[in-house]
């Protein structure tokens, strides 16, 4: 049984640095998740396995305790730094830490959305009432900058001036305080403004 109202989830590598880094995406990613960070099984253990839904794990932690983690085989992603299929664990979902921001984060999206059905697996939560942040036009400069449109692209789909768009896309920045298009990405598709699909 869960310990904490909100779902669970873990992250187990050596690597400090590179898990505190999982750890902020995925949080953003999956802002229903709490995500806590081991450096070895052990740990994760003490803490108790069945107190997460999922589990994200270096692939020399997997390596090492290969029979203990087939049991969990469903919860495990293993965590690697290729994308070559025959480096990969055949028995386990495995995922590539070692590709770009974006790269990651859509693959990340992917897991959420394709595992997880728009979040109708998981655990059923409050939700808070949420005022609509942006307006509809912002909404629809949203999706195309997601989706890799150009200012000018996005201008000429709109039928609207390139300053226009340069304004939008200010405006969107600043009213959901990001800085980055992977950021408005996850918020993008978090929000169901974009499938991850067309990304």
């Amino acid at each position: 049984m869960m310990k904490n109202v909100r779902p669970q989830v873990a992250i187990v590598d050596t690597n400090t640095l590179a898990a505190m880094g999982l750890r902020q995406m995925l949080q953003t990613v999956m802002p229903i998740m709490e995500v806590d960070v081991f450096s070895s099984l052990d740990e994760l253990q003490q803490e108790g396995m069945e107190n997460y839904f999922h589990y994200f794990v270096a692939i020399s932690i997997v390596l090492e305790n290969r029979q203990f983690f087939l049991t969990y085989r469903r919860q495990t992603i293993v965590l690697t730094i290729t994308t070559d299929p025959n480096a990969q664990l055949s028995d386990f979902h495995c995922l590539c830490v070692q590709v770009p921001e974006d790269e990651l984060v859509r693959k990340l999206l992917q897991m959420v959305q394709n595992a997880h059905g728009g979040g109708r697996n998981l655990p059923p939560m409050p939700r808070m009432p949420q005022a609509k942040v942006l307006s509809d036009r912002e909404i629809e400069v949203l999706s195309l900058i997601v989706q890799g449109y150009l200012n000018k692209e996005i201008a000429n789909l709109l039928h609207i001036s390139i300053t226009t768009v340069i304004t939008h896309r200010k405006n969107i920045m600043e009213k959901l305080d990001m800085k980055s298009v992977s950021s408005l990405t996850i918020y993008a598709v978090m929000n169901g403004y974009v499938d991850i699909s067309k990304i």
